[in-house]
């Protein structure tokens, strides 16, 4: 290909252009999704006597209109985004992570233990321990998976919901027994709480007077990393190059078993620093739940999978596609306020967007029986070109 691209340069250019054609095509076919729920959402605010124009541009200005609501939403993309991220590495070794949502939850529990462990560490030390000590968490927990799958053959889908559960019931354990608020049992309420932790593990506020902390530039921030992990890193080119094909990687010396142990290990610990900041950056600073994961992740583990595909599975379109999620969380509230509508109908839209947003993925890969488009460098042509 190489070649034949050195002596063809007109030919070289046409092959640019149409992969850059099939990349903005790519891009807009999920945004059409959006669009798509959107206005079967705008039907079913007609349905109840809703205006759809002006609830719309209540939502929009709740999550985007003013500081204080770009703050919120911000910090509702945080644990998308890294949750986004993490699919993204995974999916790019052709692995699926659908355990998110328990890898969030072992890794705020380690986080916390260590912060219950080492109250008195200075602020320095203490919050990249326990942000640390979320990523080993989760990246244990997809660890788990990653290794079933590359020993023995099973199904990572399969693997991570059962995880999920066990993670879940792990986390009642501990937050019901060894790690309640001796408060909570002195009331008899029992309320499955720890105590308030540490204030020197407190995520520090970016904006005085507003939520926004230090969670949104270490999301950004993992954003960025996972693209030069990808991309700009052997590593990177090895998990690419065993998500491209396998036995191609395995004749050239590359250990696909490793290497998809190690994408849901990187994986897992994006959910697990997500786990830690949900923690740490709560306005009550204490792990807390329902008995559900979802009374403690906010269903972003499933949700994150949405933000991935959004994105193209691309870490830094990951933002963008995590911040419009996030503005819809916010801005849901606010639609539901002022033109009065069930709560229902706000679990519908984001519902809608979801199977939207998933079912694009068809349309995508029927463009996409093209070659593939990647928006690095291509594993299998930088190996043609170097043989």
């Amino acid at each position: 290909m190489g070649l034949l691209q050195a002596h063809c340069p007109g030919a070289a250019g046409t092959n640019v252009k149409t992969n850059n054609i099939q990349l903005i095509i790519r891009l807009l076919i999920p945004l059409g999704a959006v669009l798509l729920a959107l206005l079967i959402g705008a039907v079913m605010l007609l349905s109840l006597g809703a205006d759809p124009v002006s609830g719309y541009a209540t939502m929009f200005r709740a999550a985007f209109g003013s500081l204080d609501g770009f703050s919120e939403t911000a910090i509702k993309s945080i644990p998308l985004l890294l949750i986004g991220v993490g699919i993204c590495i995974a999916f790019r070794a052709n692995v699926i992570n659908i355990g998110g949502e328990g890898q969030m939850v072992v890794g705020a529990l380690l986080a916390t233990i260590i912060a219950l462990a080492f109250p008195a560490l200075p602020s320095l030390v203490l919050i990249p321990m326990v942000l640390l000590a979320g990523a080993v968490g989760g990246a244990f927990w997809g660890a788990i998976a990653g290794a079933l799958k590359a020993w023995f053959n099973v199904s990572e889908i399969l693997s991570t919901i059962m995880l999920n559960i066990v993670a879940v019931q792990v986390m009642n354990f501990l937050l019901r027994g060894p790690l309640i608020d001796p408060a909570e049992v002195a009331r008899g309420t029992a309320i499955p709480q720890t105590m308030r932790l540490s204030s020197n593990a407190d995520l520090p506020i970016l904006i005085e007077g507003m939520r926004m902390h230090l969670g949104v530039v270490i999301a950004l921030g993992m954003a960025v990393g996972a693209y030069f992990l990808l991309w700009r890193t052997s590593m990177g080119f090895r998990l690419r190059a065993v998500g491209y094909n396998p036995d191609a990687s395995r004749y050239a010396g590359i250990s696909v078993p490793k290497n998809v142990t190690a994408a849901l290990a990187f994986s897992g610990a994006m959910a697990g620093i997500a786990g830690a900041i949900l923690v740490f950056g709560s306005e009550s600073h204490r792990m807390v739940t329902d008995g559900s994961s979802t009374g403690f992740t906010g269903s972003a583990g499933f949700n994150g999978i949405v933000v991935a595909l959004l994105a193209g599975l691309h870490p830094l379109w990951s933002i963008p596609s995590a911040l419009l999620f996030g503005g819809m969380l916010v801005g849901a509230n606010a639609l539901q306020r002022a033109a009065q509508v069930p709560s229902a109908l706000i679990i519908a839209l984001n519902g809608l967007i979801v199977v939207f947003v998933v079912s694009s993925e068809y349309f995508k890969q029927r463009m996409g029986s093209a070659p593939r488009v990647d928006d690095g460098p291509d594993p299998i042509e930088e190996g043609g070109n170097n043989g």
